[in-house]
């Protein structure tokens, strides 16, 4: 009897984790099929200018591994659709992912399989091995010297980020702003959610889609699950502080709402719990991070990757987008 184990990822580059993580899913089942993100899906969660290799190369060499039986390319950023599409009897991750943020489980459970997350297999990441042969080059990377002062890195800094979200960002941020702007036309809300800066920003954009941005126009429903402090507290005291966000989300959201999850690192739990129950309440979700944000990309429907690994550099091309999303929605609500 057939037993199908499946796993997903960008597979860009592959290297000996990944070799070792397909052989030990294979021996789950009878057959492994792998899915991998497109070479556009792969961008949108890595950056550009990922994927190094195209997606028919990464097909390629993962179906020379003797444990994988089937590649299956996917546009999205979630491999959500193809789970469904496939339905597996085991669904695998690396360690790295906790249980409750494997896309698809509980899809998988309420079939009766299986989802599990294997430990990895020593530091490797393609990330890393990445980063180790480019080296730093970056003005992110510029350190003090008679030639440059505080006040001209920073500038040289945000001016360079700015860039680069130009040259690479522009189809993302448009993505996010459609989704926006389809979310409220339908008379659906957004919910926002982030922590410390992020919080702020949260704040920032639900008051420009309450109020205004430059244009009078009708009121646009936004709320930012960072503003209520009995909430809050009484989350963090009575459950756990991964929960602030995601309980909000399980009593305010409904199905085609939209979240907005901010987070530089891309890594916060309490905002990959939000994530995640807003998924499981039927919301779309957008991201909002930075270069090592993968882990939060990866499980959104659109998702902005601030080609930066500088908090505060990122925080400021964050807000820049928001305002950009704030017009591109203002204007489309005023020619209703």
């Amino acid at each position: 009897m057939e037993k199908i184990v499946f796993t997903n990822g960008c597979f860009d580059l592959i290297h000996p984790g990944h070799v070792d993580l397909l052989e030990r899913a294979k021996k789950l089942g009878t057959k492994l099929i792998v899915g991998i993100n497109s070479d556009e899906s792969a961008r949108a969660i890595k950056g550009a200018p990922r994927p190094f290799l195209g997606q028919n190369e990464r097909a390629a060499i993962l179906n020379a591994l003797k444990s994988v039986d089937e590649v299956r390319i996917f546009d999205e950023l979630t491999p959500e659709n193809l789970i469904k599409e496939i339905k597996p009897d085991v669904l695998v991750k690396g360690g790295d992912w906790s249980e409750n943020e494997i896309v698809g489980s509980d899809f998988v459970k309420a079939r009766g399989g299986e989802v599990l997350s294997l430990q990895l297999l020593g530091e490797f990441s393609s990330s890393n091995l990445v980063d180790n042969i480019r080296g730093p080059k970056t003005v992110d990377d510029l350190k003090d010297s008679p030639d440059t002062d505080l006040i001209s890195r920073s500038l040289m800094q945000h001016a360079e980020v700015i860039g680069n979200v130009v040259k690479n960002n522009r189809r993302d941020i448009a993505k996010c702003a459609e989704l926006l702007t389809d979310t409220l036309i339908s008379g659906k809300k957004v919910l926002l959610c982030g922590n410390g800066g992020s919080a702020a920003d949260a704040q920032h954009i639900a008051a420009e889609f309450v109020g205004r941005y430059e244009s009078e126009r009708r009121a646009l429903p936004a709320i930012a699950l960072t503003t209520d402090t009995s909430a809050l507290t009484a989350l963090a005291n009575d459950y756990d502080f991964q929960r602030i966000f995601a309980r909000q989300i399980d009593a305010l959201a409904v199905e085609d709402d939209c979240l907005i999850a901010i987070s530089t690192s891309g890594n916060s739990p309490n905002i990959i719990a939000a994530v995640m129950a807003a998924r499981n309440r039927g919301c779309k979700v957008i991201g909002m991070t930075g270069a090592k944000g993968k882990k939060l990309a990866g499980l959104c429907d659109a998702c902005i990757v601030v080609p930066s690994d500088r908090t505060a550099r990122i925080q400021e091309a964050h807000i820049t987008i928001a305002h950009i999303w704030c017009e591109i929605v203002e204007r489309s609500i005023t020619a209703e």
